[in-house]
């Protein structure tokens, strides 16, 4: 069955689709930065989407996901793409820290079409830095794609934007004392 179009499943905001760019934008909420809960359907949906837009004008050899949180979107969509798939790692060691990097690219990706792709994107601090090591093996193209643009910096491609705080489905709880509970971190947002 062939899909051109990505239905996506009610958000708790109002989700506005613009047909001429096939961009999605949540309309901010007057005052503080509000909470975006993603759940796991609207997240399969995010991913469709952006594979979709890829899709349209680039076939990358080989996914290459920035971990952690850009790990699982860039292999859902290296599936949908039936393209390889890679990661490297780039971390921030505390809360406003300059992202650094921990595990670089794949020597494999020389001389091929790369995608790299994270889930969200403000300052493009954490892409900057990955696309330095990336273009540092020479490939023979570099693309950049996240699931949610949430800042002035402009990947090639995005799936939604949107300026609230993002709560991805396997971030918002953690384990501790042997039992799931929400992170310490969201708490006061939910």
């Amino acid at each position: 069955m062939r899909r051109s179009l990505v239905a996506l499943p009610p958000v708790r905001e109002y989700v506005a689709h613009n047909a001429m760019e096939g961009s999605m934008r949540r309309t901010p909420a007057p005052g503080p930065r509000g909470v975006l809960e993603v759940d796991w359907p609207f997240f399969g949906e995010i991913c469709r989407a952006l594979a979709l837009r890829v899709a349209r004008d680039y076939q990358p050899e080989i996914v290459l996901g920035v971990a952690k949180a850009g790990v699982i979107p860039g292999v859902v969509v290296a599936s949908i793409l039936q393209s390889e798939f890679s990661s490297m790692t780039v971390t921030r060691m505390a809360e406003g820290a300059a992202p650094v990097l921990v595990t670089g690219p794949p020597p494999t990706i020389r001389g091929r079409r790369v995608l790299v792709v994270d889930e969200t994107c403000d300052t493009g601090s954490t892409m900057k830095l990955a696309l330095n090591e990336v273009r540092a093996l020479q490939p023979a193209e570099v693309r950049t794609a996240v699931s949610f643009k949430t800042g002035d910096y402009a990947p090639d491609y995005h799936a939604f934007e949107t300026e609230s705080f993002i709560v991805l489905p396997w971030d918002r709880e953690i384990v501790q004392g042997g039992e799931l509970v929400i992170r310490p971190e969201y708490a006061g947002r939910l």
